[in-house]
């Protein structure tokens, strides 16, 4: 089954990076956050990858295309004729295509030009910018069982302020934040029937016009992930990720 990754888009919101490289090649302990979804996926054994490039798209192409001499030891000879040797040529074992899907393509529009590229029943699909560690096996299950064109990852994003308990307009209490107290919010990581093709007309965002056909034809259903969930919009959000990282990462479920 492949992994489609939508990773054209602009980035306005961390425009502090986003403004030399794609917001999937900002990095997080030293290695761009498309990497890290890659390797959760690659974790349950999904290996096939088609990234939906757009926005200095050529970026992305590099960093596979000198994924091997960027993790390995390398031996440049210039002494006569140039010889490049690599030392223990490590590499993952995984198939990536880069798609050139448009400069300010919308994620729907993305989605229909990778058309050509999916040829089984079902393929799953993520945005670029966000890390979970759902497990992408039950995810796929759930799918199976209930036999509609998308499944979403439904998460709890978490609240950055605590909150106030009131009597009137007399103040009760002070809350530490928590999940309970917000809803659930789309958190990609979607299992796609090929049939979701049918529903993007035109260049839409996926989210809106496609999505709310499949939900109004009752094609859409939730899997309720209640663990970790994090989407690196702006760069307050790319620090806390650097902070997990430095202390666990609770998405690394690879060794």
């Amino acid at each position: 089954m492949k992994v489609v990754i939508l990773a054209g888009g602009f980035g306005t919101r961390i425009s502090e990076e986003s403004q030399k490289i794609p917001k999937p090649m900002i990095e997080i302990g030293g290695y761009p956050i498309l990497w890290h979804i890659m390797k959760e996926y690659a974790y349950f054994g999904f290996k096939d990858f088609i990234i939906c490039a757009g926005y200095k798209q050529h970026i992305i192409k590099e960093y596979f295309a000198n994924y091997v001499l960027h993790n390995s030891d390398v031996t440049f000879d210039f002494q006569g004729e140039i010889r490049i040797k690599v030392h223990n040529n490590f590499s993952e074992d995984w198939k990536v295509t880069v798609v050139d899907t448009g400069y300010a393509t919308l994620t729907g529009g993305r989605i229909k030009k990778i058309q050509p590229y999916i040829h089984d029943e079902n393929f799953l699909m993520t945005y670029g910018d966000g890390v979970s560690d759902v497990n992408i096996s039950e995810l796929i299950k759930f799918h199976n069982s209930h036999g509609k064109i998308c499944t979403l990852t439904a998460v709890k994003p978490k609240s950055r302020f605590g909150y106030l308990d009131f009597d009137g307009d007399k103040v009760l209490d002070f809350r530490e934040k928590s999940n309970e107290d917000v809803g659930y919010i789309n958190g990609g990581y979607m299992v796609l029937n090929k049939k979701v093709f049918d529903y993007i007309e035109g260049d839409f965002m996926f989210e809106q016009e496609p999505m709310k056909k499949l939900a109004q034809a009752g094609e859409v259903v939730a899997y309720r992930h209640n663990g970790f969930w994090q989407c690196m919009d702006t760069l307050r959000e790319k620090k806390q990720l650097e902070e997990y990282w430095n202390n666990g990462a609770p998405w690394k479920l690879w060794d």
